[in-house]
């Protein structure tokens, strides 16, 4: 016959889900039930801790900029609005693609506060940790970076703190200039670092006319990589229909080579020539976009053509994360 579980004594407390500390795996659970913490409610801290979260930005207003940014820009600030009111002394919040020294995120001097998007994360939802980061560099002293940690299970996701209906509209940097107030006047070292930061960064322009379409220059040659938020099943057969059909490209020289997924979505990326500019896909991206709408909102079967253009771009598609 198999052990009976020791029973829990009477007087020992018994503590709701949400009123569970954290302590040390070895150690007795809180809960009272006699068990090791591993093995009770500490089972179910650890899968909430390492859980990915497939799409962690989904709910955000511009999800397609948060993942572009995440993943594919080197420099760029966003303002960001809060639900609430921001704290007494903190005059604004602002994401950036990469902080000084990868910090998490930073408190300036004059309180404000800058958050870092590309950075290592310990759990599987990179929002909930981007909102725990954000919650303690609201209240760090001013002139601190905020070090990274992992987020308690259950707390605030990004999508909890940030205003659904305040805007959110990339500014796109040259280089890393924004990480101080006076760059011109910064120290040597200040400087110096800058330098190479920025001579580490690929030239890249948000386009104007379509959402999420990134522009970026490369020694061999340009590329415009555009984050979209169609369902993938959905968006492949249509780009499979424009490929087949001759219509996927940008103008004359450019080509659709395939496809990456990030955070839940799909990113199209087109060669484009080395003389090819920004302003140059403007008008082209924006009349493939009625063109892909068109497409999406097709249902037939796939062409055997059709089929074959598919089997080609997904054979070149790649999971960045």
């Amino acid at each position: 016959m198999a052990k009976k579980r020791p029973q829990t004594k009477a007087d020992q407390p018994q503590l709701k889900d949400g009123e569970i500390p954290v302590v040390g795996a070895r150690e007795p659970c809180p809960c009272g039930s006699g068990r090791r913490y591993k093995a009770c409610h500490g089972r179910a801290a650890a899968h909430a801790a390492t859980e990915l979260v497939h799409r962690p930005f989904e709910g955000l207003r511009g999800e397609g900029d948060w993942v572009a940014l995440r993943e594919l820009v080197p420099a760029a600030t966003v303002e960001l609005k809060l639900k609430e009111s921001l704290p007494e002394g903190v005059p604004s919040v602002t994401l950036a693609t990469v902080l000084p020294m990868a910090w998490p995120a930073l408190r300036r001097e004059d309180g404000s506060v800058l958050l870092g998007l590309q950075n290592d994360t310990s759990s599987g939802d990179i929002s909930r940790d981007l909102a725990d980061t954000l919650q303690r560099a609201l209240i760090a002293p001013p002139g601190t970076p905020v070090e990274g940690r992992r987020a308690p299970v259950g707390g605030p996701r990004l999508q909890d703190l940030l205003d659904p209906e305040g805007p959110f509209e990339p500014v796109v940097h040259t280089g890393f200039e924004f990480w101080v107030p006076d760059a011109e006047n910064a120290s040597a070292e200040v400087s110096a670092s800058l330098e190479r930061a920025n001579a580490a960064a690929i030239p890249t322009v948000k386009l104007a006319g379509v959402d999420a379409a990134y522009w970026c220059e490369t020694p061999e040659k340009n590329h415009l990589r555009w984050v979209m938020p169609y369902a993938e099943e959905q968006l492949l057969d249509a780009l499979a229909r424009l490929h087949a059909a001759g219509r996927s490209s940008l103008g004359e020289g450019t080509r659709l080579v395939g496809s990456f997924r990030a955070h839940g979505l799909t990113v199209p990326v087109w060669d484009l020539p080395s003389g090819v500019t920004a302003d140059d896909v403007e008008k082209p991206a924006t009349e493939f976009a009625e063109r892909l709408a068109t497409a999406l909102a097709t249902d037939a079967p796939l062409t055997a053509d059709e089929r074959r253009a598919r089997g080609g771009l997904t054979n070149r598609q790649v999971t960045l994360s």
